[in-house]
C-alpha cells in the first residue's frame, strides 16, 4: 500500500465539505504541534519534555495513549492502555522484526535514527473509534525520528567542537615553548627586567591555553592571550615584528569560543613572517558591524595562492599548515552556522588576512 501524508490525510479532511481555505486554521495549528514535538525532544527520549512530547502526539492523532521507549523498556506514556496489554511483548516484536506491528487497538512502529533501532512509538485507539493503521502510525514515528535524529546531530556537534579544542590545545607547539624559553634565557643576563615580564607573559600564555573554564570567553579575554603570545615572539624575533592592536570597546564583552583569534595569528607568524626577509607586521582588529563582530588579523608575510587558502580551510592542505586555521573555521561553523566561518584574503607575496565574522549575540554562546 503506498505511505500516504498523515498531516496531509487531516488537512483533507479537515477541509470536507467547507469552502477552500476553511481548512487553514487548523493545519496551522498541526503545523505549530508538530514543530513543539521536536523542540519537546531535544534533548532525546530521556530529556525533561519526552512526556510533553507523548501528550502533544496523543493530542495530535486523537489517541487514548502513547507511549514512547527506548530499547530498555517504556521511557515516556500519556493515556491508559487498554487493560491487560502487555506492552514488554509488544515492544519485542517490534524490535525483534524491525517493522510496524498492529494489533487493533495497538499499533506500534520503530524509531531510527541514523539508520539504527532506537525506539518505539505505541498508539492505542483514535479519536474516530479505530486504531491508526501501519502507514499512518510509521508516518508519526518518522517525525519522532526526525526530532531524534535532529537532538543526535546537534550532540556531534557538540562533541565534535569539544575534540577540535582539545586538539588545539594539545597541539601548542613544541618550537614556540622551546623558542620563547631560549629568548627568556638569553635576556637573564642582558636585561632581567624583560627576561622576568616575558617569563610571566609565557606563564599566563599557558595559562590560558589550558584553562578549563568553558568553552567560550570574551574578546578581551582572548584579545589579552593574543597580545602576551605576539609580546613573547616579538621578543624572538628581536623587535623586527611590529604590532598593532585596535579594538572597539564595545565588542570587548562579547562572547566567542575559546582560542579563535590565537591560534590564527600563531598562523601569521609561523607561515607568514617566519618565512619573510626583514621586518614584518601583524595587524589584529575588531569593531562591531550592526549585530555582528568582526574581528580581522593581517599580515604583510610572505602570503599564499588563494588556491592554497580554500584548501587550508577544507582541511586538505598541507598538514603542516591546515591544522589550527581548519580547526577555528570549523569550530566557527559548528557554533554558528556554515556561514559564519573563516574568509582569508591572500596572494603570494601580498601577506594574508583573516576575518572572524559572528554575531555579536547567540543563545548559548555565553561566557561562564
Amino acid at each position: 500500500m503506498a505511505r500516504r501524508s498523515w498531516i496531509g490525510a487531516r488537512r483533507g479532511r479537515a477541509g470536507r465539505g467547507g469552502p477552500a481555505g476553511s481548512g487553514l486554521p487548523e493545519t496551522m495549528g498541526v503545523l505549530r504541534e508538530v514543530r513543539l514535538i521536536g523542540s519537546d525532544l531535544q534533548d532525546g527520549l530521556h530529556g525533561s519534555r519526552a512526556l510533553a512530547a507523548t501528550r502533544r502526539i496523543r493530542r495530535l492523532v486523537g489517541a487514548d495513549a502513547v507511549v514512547l521507549a527506548d530499547l530498555d523498556g517504556p521511557v515516556a506514556r500519556h493515556g491508559a492502555l487498554p487493560e491487560g496489554t502487555d506492552l514488554d511483548a509488544v515492544l519485542a516484536q517490534v524490535y525483534e522484526h524491525g517493522t510496524v506491528f498492529r494489533k487493533p487497538p495497538l499499533c506500534a512502529a520503530p524509531l531510527l535514527v541514523a539508520d539504527e533501532l532506537t525506539g518505539c512509538l505505541v498508539v492505542s485507539g483514535s479519536a474516530d473509534g479505530r486504531a491508526l493503521d501501519e502507514a499512518e502510525t510509521a508516518e508519526v514515528a518518522e517525525l519522532v525520528s526526525q526530532a531524534l535524529d535532529h537532538t543526535e546531530l546537534r550532540s556531534a556537534r557538540a562533541r565534535i567542537a569539544a575534540a577540535d579544542l582539545r586538539t588545539l590545545r594539545a597541539q601548542i607547539s613544541p618550537h614556540f615553548v622551546h623558542n620563547s624559553l631560549a629568548v627568556i634565557a638569553a635576556h637573564i643576563r642582558t636585561d632581567p627586567g624583560r627576561a622576568r615580564r616575558l617569563l610571566t607573559d609565557f606563564a599566563d600564555y599557558l595559562r590560558y591555553s589550558f584553562s578549563t573554564a568553558g568553552d567560550y570567553v570574551t574578546v578581551a579575554d582572548e584579545l589579552q592571550a593574543t597580545q602576551t603570545y605576539l609580546e613573547l615572539q616579538r621578543a624572538r624575533f628581536d623587535d623586527r615584528m611590529e604590532i598593532t592592536v585596535r579594538m572597539a570597546p564595545e565588542i570587548l564583552p562579547v562572547a566567542i569560543p575559546f582560542l579563535v583569534v590565537q591560534p590564527i595569528v600563531e598562523n601569521a607568524v609561523r607561515h607568514g613572517l617566519e618565512k619573510k626577509a626583514g621586518p614584518g607586521h601583524i595587524g589584529v582588529s575588531g569593531f562591531g558591524e550592526g549585530p555582528l563582530c568582526v574581528i580581522e588579523i593581517e599580515d604583510d608575510g610572505v602570503g599564499m595562492e588563494p588556491e592554497l587558502a580554500r584548501a587550508i580551510l577544507a582541511g586538505v592542505g598541507p598538514p603542516a599548515k591546515n591544522v589550527g586555521l581548519a580547526n577555528v573555521d570549523r569550530r566557527l561553523r559548528t557554533v554558528y552556522g556554515p556561514e559564519y566561518g573563516l574568509v582569508i584574503e591572500t596572494a603570494p607575496g601580498n601577506g594574508t588576512k583573516v576575518t572572524i565574522r559572528v554575531p555579536r549575540f547567540m543563545r548559548g554562546v555565553v561566557t561562564e
